[in-house]
C-alpha cells in the first residue's frame, strides 16, 4: 500500500518556475554532491541517459535542489526528493506535486536497473512514462531471493501490460479520471481505477514480456535493490560515496504519508566533476 501511495502522491508534477537556462552538453563523467542534514552523498550521472543527465546538471546549476526536502522516505525501498515546494513546507504539508513546467522523455536501457544506490527519476501516471523535471529518488532497497524476484518480474510485466492499455485511446477517459483522482488525493477513485487496469492487464497476452537477466538477479540477491521498478522508471545515475547516508535517511521515523517527522534537507547540490 505504501508503494502505491508513493505512485499516487509523490511522483506527480506541477507547473512552477520557468525552465532553467540551457547548458552545453558536458562530455565525460559528471559527479554531483548532495550536502544533506544527514551527511554528504556523491552521485555519478550516466552518459547513457543524456537527457536526464543534462536536465539534472541544469537544475543543480540553477539551485533548484538547494534546500529541498527528502519528502518521501520508505525504508528498504527508496528516499525521494526534488519537490521545489518542499523548500518552505510546514509540518504536515502534503508534498510531492511540485516541479518545473516540462517533463524529460523516458530513457530505458536494458543494462540500467534498480540496484541499491541508483539514482532514478520520479514521474506521474503519464502513458509515455516521461520523468519529472526535478523529482528523483535514490534506491535503498533490500536483498531478494529467487522467489521474490519471480514475483517482481510478474509485477513488471503487469505494469508493461497496463502501459499498453493506457496507450489505447479506448481507455483515455479512465486515465483522465485517474489523473484527476491523484490530483485531488481521491484515494477511493484512484484505487478503483487502478484495480480496473490491473484486471484488464491480466487478460492481455500480446506483448513481449520482460525477463530479469541473470546478472541482475545476482546483484539483487547480493547487493539488493528494488527490481519491480525496472523498465518503468528511468535510472540515470548512482551513488559513488555516501550509501551509509542513504541508509540513515531511509531509517528516519515517518508519518503515514511517508514524510520524515523531522525534516531531512538537501542543504546544497553542486557539480564536483564534469570531465
Amino acid at each position: 500500500m505504501k508503494h502505491l501511495t508513493l505512485i499516487m502522491l509523490c511522483l506527480l508534477m506541477a507547473c512552477n518556475p520557468e525552465k532553467p537556462k540551457e547548458v552545453q552538453e558536458i562530455p565525460g563523467e559528471t559527479q554531483i554532491k548532495l550536502r544533506t542534514t544527514k551527511g554528504e552523498i556523491v552521485l555519478k550521472l550516466y552518459n547513457e541517459t543524456p537527457q536526464h543527465r543534462d536536465n539534472f546538471i541544469r537544475i543543480v546549476e540553477n539551485g533548484v535542489l538547494d534546500s529541498v526536502l527528502f519528502h518521501r522516505v520508505i525504508e528498504e525501498f527508496m528516499i525521494q526528493g526534488g519537490d521545489p515546494d518542499s523548500k518552505y513546507a510546514k509540518a504536515g504539508d502534503t508534498l510531492g506535486v511540485g516541479g518545473l513546467d516540462y517533463t524529460v522523455p523516458a530513457e530505458f536501457l536494458p543494462d540500467l536497473f534498480h540496484k541499491k544506490g541508483v539514482l532514478a527519476a520520479a514521474r506521474d501516471n503519464n502513458p509515455e512514462k516521461a520523468s519529472s523535471s526535478t523529482q528523483f529518488y535514490i534506491v535503498q532497497g533490500k536483498v531478494f531471493n529467487d522467489s521474490l524476484l519471480n514475483k517482481a518480474q510478474d509485477r513488471i510485466n503487469g505494469w508493461l501490460a497496463e502501459s499498453f492499455l493506457k496507450k489505447d485511446s479506448t481507455y483515455a477517459p479512465y486515465i483522465d479520471t485517474m489523473n484527476v483522482a491523484m490530483q485531488n488525493l481521491d484515494r477511493e477513485t484512484y484505487m478503483r481505477l487502478a484495480n480496473f487496469f490491473k484486471e484488464e492487464a491480466e487478460k492481455k497476452e500480446d506483448f513481449e514480456k520482460y525477463i530479469i537477466p541473470d546478472a541482475h538477479r545476482e546483484v539483487y540477491k547480493t547487493v539488493g535493490g528494488t527490481p519491480h521498478l525496472d523498465q518503468n522508471y528511468t535510472v540515470f545515475g548512482e551513488v559513488i560515496s555516501g550509501l551509509a547516508v542513504v541508509d540513515s535517511i531511509a531509517a528516519v521515523p515517518t508519518s503515514s504519508l511517508d514524510r520524515p517527522l523531522e525534516d531531512v534537507r538537501i542543504i546544497k547540490a553542486q557539480i564536483l566533476k564534469n570531465d
